[in-house]
Parts: structure tokens; C-alpha cells; sequence
């Protein structure tokens, strides 16, 4: 196994290599789960006038200094439609929540503690200046820096920005991947097959994969066991303007193995190939022309655990965003053997105990084409290269797939 490239060393390769993607402006309502490219700051006040938090009369707070008192009921001052006038000494004007607080008046006397009259209203406990009044600016003032660049738009950072009065926000662009799955054995779910195929499984799982991490996928189909076929798939990637080209199966050195001849006839820059993983040891990373190539084993187990270590921290740092695994502590529930030259990832079931103690029990079989045990599995057992064997309730790391 000489020559292998450590997982680490290759992830540290793959993301050195990815630059931020330039912003597009975006409407408001098709920003949520975008990352903000640029800072937003506001562009009004929020209020932008002083505003009732409350249903009931607006007063002066000096004139119910002693209650019961009863005041002049000039008008009302609701939501979209404030008061006109100015409120003087001995008057009030009824108000309801979220609506501006007349001229004149300096608190807010909740109606639970009023008797409303004809033309006036009687006031039965005090307030102190200022109550149930949200001042112009509580929340906002314009010019305030309100969301900084990086940040994911959830609900409350899409509301926030609305408010703010935020029509469209600069996002960072979503990295565009183009999916080609290869081999002549190969046929989509629902096709006519030959006893000699399969049916192709990768493409689908590699679609949610980059989806859920941000970016858009492209499927670029089946290409065939053909130069011209693989040449004409590389085309249409480069014609999608696609960010990252992830293939599936082909790029060993067996004589059907032909992605890596025909990336190299369009001018691939070549990284690195093969890597001390299991599953996922023919891995192979580099650049044609401005896109991406991440060339991943054709099983489908390969294909989609490759993608959770490499191809999901690439769309992150392209992204701008962080990216850490989700790396857990947990106790074996079996006994697992020595490990060889290359970092392994198990597939596993992890459970709690009643302590709330991870527990990280392999699946008996391993295959790299099993995709049932995938499927049922929550986590990986992640051994690092030469590990002795360890026996059940030793501690072992867990990468959490969901």
C-alpha cells in the first residue's frame, strides 16, 4: 500500500484548492439557506416612530398621576392609520398595538385599567412615563449593522432583513456539480436491462449529497465504456459551466477504465489518485480548466462516503462556509480487529445507552457494494490506519451521517 495518500493530506489538497464563489443578488423570498455574501446593514428604523405595545388609551403620564381620573377621548390611533392631531393636557386617544403614539401623549394606559365613556374615558390605575411605548429605533436604528457576511438566512435573518427594508440580499453563488456516472453495465431505475447490468444507484445519492450541502447538481447521465462518450460527457460538464465534475466509477488503470485517458486527452491538471481509505482507495482529485474533477469509485458505498469526506467540505469551502464533521466519542459494541494501511470507515449502527453513552456497533459485512447496510447505518466507526484490535466497550471515534 506504498504511496497512498493519507485522508488528511488528501482533504487538505482538495480544499487548498477551492476558492469562494463570487455573489449574485437574489430576491428576498429565494434567499433562505443562502450564505450572505456581503454585510447588510439597515436601511430605515425599526420602529421608525414610537408605537404602542399595547391595546388601550395613550396619556400624558402627569394627568393620571392620581386615578381614578377621567380624561377627553379626542380620537383613536390604530395600525396604518395614526392619530393626526396633537393630544393636550386632559385628553386621550384610544390606541391599539403597533400603532403610533399621538403627539403629546408619553405612555400608554392598558384598557384593562380604563372605563370607556361616550367622549371620554376614566382611568383607574396610575402609569409612569414611558409605559407601553416602544420607542422609534427599540429594535433598529438605520445604518446598523445587522447581519454580517457568512451568515446562513434562516427564518429570523430573512425577517430581520425584510424588516430592514431589504428587497434582495447578496448571497454567495451556488457551486454547481455535474454528476456523470460511467460504464456499459450501467442502467437508470425503470430502463430495460440485460442480465449482464445493473441498475445505476450513485447518481440519485450523490444528487440529495450535494443538495443538502448547498449546491446544485447536474446529471449528466450514463456515459458509455467509449472515449468519444466520456469526451462528449466532459463537453456538456464544461458547457454547464460546472464548478466541480464528480464521475463515478472508471478512473482505475483497468483496460475499461477510461475517465482518467480521457481527462488527461482534454487537459486535466492531476492532483493526486488513490488515497489510504477504505472504502473509496481509487479516489482521484484534480482541474480542467476552471472545473473541479473529483473522480469517485464506481460502488455505490465508495461513491457516497467518499462524497461525505471530500466532496461535502469542498462545497462548504467554496461556500465560505466552515466545515467540520460531525466527530463523536462513542464505546465499540463488539470486538473489532486489526486495521491495515488504510483509514477505514465502518459503517455502523450508533445507539445510546441509558447514561446517554454512545454505542457504535459495526454491520457484520462491509462490502463497498452493500448499499442496504449503508442505508440502516447512522454513523462510521473511523480507524485510523494500523489500529490494533480493540475490544467491545473500548472507546472509538463515530463520523455521524444523520
Amino acid at each position: 500500500m506504498s504511496g497512498l495518500l493519507p485522508v488528511d493530506q488528501a482533504l487538505r489538497r482538495i480544499l487548498a484548492s477551492a476558492e469562494k464563489l463570487e455573489a449574485e443578488l437574489v430576491p428576498l423570498a429565494a434567499a433562505g439557506g443562502r450564505v450572505l455574501a456581503t454585510d447588510v446593514h439597515a436601511k430605515r428604523q425599526q420602529p421608525p416612530f414610537a408605537a404602542s405595545a399595547m391595546d388601550g388609551y395613550a396619556v400624558r403620564a402627569a394627568d393620571v398621576a392620581t386615578v381614578p381620573v377621567t380624561l377627553k377621548l379626542i380620537g383613536q390611533s390604530a395600525a396604518g392609520h395614526a392619530f393626526s392631531g396633537t393630544m393636550k393636557s386632559g385628553e386621550a386617544v384610544r390606541i391599539f398595538t403597533g400603532a403610533p403614539v399621538p403627539e403629546g401623549a408619553d405612555s400608554v394606559v392598558i384598557q384593562e385599567n380604563t372605563v370607556q365613556g361616550d367622549r371620554q374615558v376614566e382611568i383607574t390605575e396610575t402609569v409612569t412615563f414611558g409605559r407601553n411605548i416602544r420607542r422609534a429605533g427599540l429594535d433598529f436604528d438605520e445604518g446598523d449593522l445587522l447581519l454580517e457576511a457568512g451568515r446562513v438566512l434562516d427564518s429570523a435573518a430573512l425577517a430581520l432583513a425584510a424588516a430592514a427594508n431589504h428587497p434582495t440580499l447578496e448571497v454567495v453563488r451556488l457551486p454547481r456539480v455535474a454528476i456523470l456516472a460511467t460504464g456499459d453495465e450501467l442502467v437508470n431505475p425503470g430502463e430495460n436491462y440485460r442480465p449482464d447490468q445493473i441498475i445505476a444507484s450513485n447518481s440519485y445519492g450523490l444528487a440529495e449529497i450535494v443538495r443538502q450541502a448547498g449546491g446544485v447538481p447536474i446529471d449528466l447521465g450514463i456515459a458509455e465504456d467509449r472515449l468519444e462518450a466520456l469526451s462528449d460527457a466532459l463537453d456538456q460538464a464544461l458547457a454547464a459551466k460546472a464548478d466541480i465534475l464528480v464521475t463515478l466509477g472508471g478512473a482505475s488503470v483497468g483496460d475499461h477504465d477510461l475517465v482518467q485517458p480521457a481527462l488527461a486527452a482534454k487537459g486535466m491538471e492531476l492532483d493526486f489518485w488513490k488515497i489510504a481509505l477504505r472504502p473509496g482507495k481509487p479516489l482521484m482529485y484534480g482541474r480542467l480548466q476552471d472545473m473541479k474533477i473529483l473522480g469517485l469509485p464506481g460502488n455505490p458505498v465508495s461513491s457516497l462516503i467518499c462524497a461525505h469526506i471530500f466532496l461535502i467540505p469542498l462545497i462548504h469551502t467554496m461556500l465560505d462556509l466552515p466545515h467540520t464533521p460531525d466527530l463523536r466519542s462513542a464505546v465499540l459494541g463488539t470486538d473489532m480487529g486489526t486495521n491495515d494501511q488504510r483509514q477505514d470507515y465502518v459503517r455502523a449502527r450508533i445507539t445510546k445507552d441509558d447514561s446517554g453513552q454512545l454505542i457504535a456497533t459495526p454491520f457484520v459485512m462491509q462490502d463497498s457494494s452493500m448499499l442496504k447496510f449503508l442505508a440502516d447505518a447512522n454513523g462510521l466507526i473511523v480507524r485510523e490506519p494500523h489500529a490494533p484490535a480493540i475490544k467491545a466497550g473500548s472507546a472509538c471515534s463515530v463520523m455521524m451521517l444523520r
